[in-house]
């Protein structure tokens, strides 16, 4: 939208037209200006100033004393219509120049009926411009009070009715974003505080509308609020960048509610004020969309296509091996990537459909402690020590209960050490090895800070893995090797 557009809304122009120094509407002599038949003794300056006012109005304006004759035309009505303040000041009315005669009776009982009605009465015709050409018009007509209160003339405000309707828009616009829009709205002050947000942004933000203005946004968000500023600055300094980005954030805990993990699609636009002679920022605008679901949704898509793939590069691997327990170790090799960061396969002395109290394990194969990643190494010589597995270990868990079970650490000190797992590991899946209706063992998969808790979809996959495993494993003590 132009400069012009960007004018007050119809109903300011009277307060335009109102000399400063009167505390009632404007009289047609003080709308005349110098040398238009100002009141006599009045101040100079004051009608100068009066003068520049509405000469300086973004709108165009012409007044009429009560006889109807032109006091006053500015610069913009110059613009607009052609007709300059020396053509105009001082016709009888606008018929036959400024108004096609046919017209002309209308037009003018409409300035009639403005004069004698109470309050601003708008209107749209069309006005004639100096070259003959035509433009539609919207205007504003108000009385003009006497000082006896009788009418003693009336002003007309107007402007192209395609410049109003485009201010008209931008303020719906406005007023629907707002309102009730399905994505979230939020106006941010050239200090990165929210200035203005929709109900949406609100409850995105669990918070209320005038509870998070002025708040930093580090009050409101827990982890993505650098991201987010970052943006902000960009945008304040270089503009909007080409297109939507996806941004995950943190709510912080407010009101007991647990913290969440949103993706937020987010687009940005930089405020520049209209009415100043170089573009100032006056903030940004930023519009978010709640796009969690989906994004969750195609990461879980992606997952199982990466899982699948690496499943069936392993049954094409473990095709060629001859030793069923290379295979069982070549299996686990495929799942880690991507999956965990260790693997230990822990087995029976003997495979047992119900296996007896108390439980014995012992370490077949594992990856190296030092380094996480795949590559297990080689199976161990059958018949070794147990693994000092306190009681209530996850791996005798899954044992006893013929599934899996998650553990957790709760960040103390050897937690690790005292399962007999490598430093730094977080989070662990001991999965049942079963084969032949027997349990053989129990696969351990174990994560470490870098990595998020194992879900239900990971055990799902695990147990995958571990039928695989247990076969090769059953394959193997079955042919004494």
């Amino acid at each position: 939208m132009t400069r012009r557009a960007g004018h007050a809304d119809a109903s300011s122009w009277g307060y335009l037209v109102t000399a400063p120094h009167q505390s009632g509407p404007a009289r047609p002599e003080a709308l005349a200006g110098p040398g238009s038949g100002s009141v006599p003794g009045a101040d100079c300056d004051d009608s100068d100033l009066l003068a520049a006012l509405l000469d300086g109005m973004d709108a165009a304006l012409c007044a009429f004393d009560a006889d109807g004759t032109v006091t006053h035309w500015n610069r913009e009505a110059e613009r607009i219509l052609g007709w300059t303040a020396a053509e105009a000041v001082g016709r009888q009315g606008l018929a036959g120049w400024a108004v096609r005669s046919a017209d002309a009776e209308e037009v003018t009982a409409r300035l009639m009926a403005a004069m004698r009605a109470h309050g601003r009465q708008v209107h749209e015709f069309a006005l004639l411009t100096k070259d003959g050409g035509r433009v539609l018009v919207r205007t504003q007509l108000s009385a003009v009070p006497g000082a006896d209160g009788r009418p003693a003339g009336a002003y007309c405000a107007f402007s192209e009715v395609h410049t109003q309707i485009d201010l008209e828009r931008s303020i719906a616009l406005s007023e629907a974003l707002f309102g009730d829009a399905s994505w979230g709205v939020v106006l941010v002050d050239a200090d990165l505080r929210p200035a203005l947000a929709n109900a949406h942004a609100a409850r995105a933000l669990r918070s209320g509308r005038t509870a998070l203005l002025g708040r930093p946004l580090g009050e409101l968000l827990d982890q993505g609020v650098e991201e987010i500023e970052g943006a902000l600055q960009h945008v304040l300094a270089a503009g909007a960048p080409p297109a939507p980005t996806d941004l995950w954030v943190t709510l912080r805990d407010q009101g007991g509610a647990p913290p969440e993990r949103r993706c937020w699609r987010s687009g940005f636009l930089r405020l520049a004020s209209p009415l100043a002679e170089e573009p100032v920022p006056l903030g940004v605008a930023w519009l978010f969309l709640d796009v969690t679901a989906a994004r969750l949704t195609e990461q879980d898509s992606a997952r199982l296509r990466f899982r699948s793939s690496q499943l069936h590069r392993a049954g094409r691997a473990v095709a060629e091996c001859e030793d069923p327990m290379e295979a069982a170790t070549l299996y686990l090799d495929f799942a880690l990537a991507g999956f965990a960061d260790h693997a230990l396969v822990d087995l029976l002395p003997e495979p047992e459909a119900t296996p007896r109290e108390p439980v014995r394990l012992v370490r077949a194969a594992a990856t190296p402690a030092g380094t996480p990643g795949p590559t297990a190494s080689p199976a161990t010589v059958r018949g070794g020590i147990p693994v000092p597995y306190a009681e209530g270990h996850p791996a005798l868990q899954a044992v006893e209960r013929c599934g899996s079970v998650r553990a957790v650490s709760d960040c103390s000190e050897g937690w690790a050490a005292a399962r007999k797992w490598p430093d730094g590991t977080l989070h662990a899946l001991s999965t049942t090895l079963r084969s032949r209706g027997r349990t053989v063992g129990v696969v351990t998969f174990l994560r470490g800070p870098s990595r998020r808790p194992f879900d239900r979809a990971d055990a799902t996959y695990a147990e995958d893995i571990a039928s695989r495993v247990a076969a090769s494993v059953d394959l193997a003590v079955a042919t004494g090797e």
